[in-house]
């Protein structure tokens, strides 16, 4: 079983109290915050990133517009995309 397997079984299976839950939420919540900001670290505007739609679950890839606090803007054909930082890689 791999690790995130076996997390996710400890978690469903376990007798956790809201406490304790809401600290692996707020441990999960940072750990992608610093994930956007490394991300955020290596993009600048005009480089191509790509990430996967959530309304249509297709790939779609752009150019970095702006680099915002929490999001970034990528313009893909003539739609600009509102886009957290941790969602997107290099294209």
């Amino acid at each position: 079983m791999t690790e995130i397997s076996a997390i996710n079984g400890a978690i469903l299976a376990g007798n956790f109290t809201n406490e304790q839950l809401n600290s692996i939420g707020d441990a999960i919540r940072f750990a992608r915050a610093q994930l956007g900001q490394q991300t955020k670290y290596t993009l600048r505007v005009g480089t191509k990133v790509k990430f996967t739609s959530s309304r249509s679950g297709m790939e779609v890839t752009g150019d970095v517009q702006k680099i915002n606090r929490k999001f970034v803007i990528v313009k893909s054909g003539v739609t600009n995309w509102r886009v957290p930082a941790s969602m997107l890689s290099a294209a």
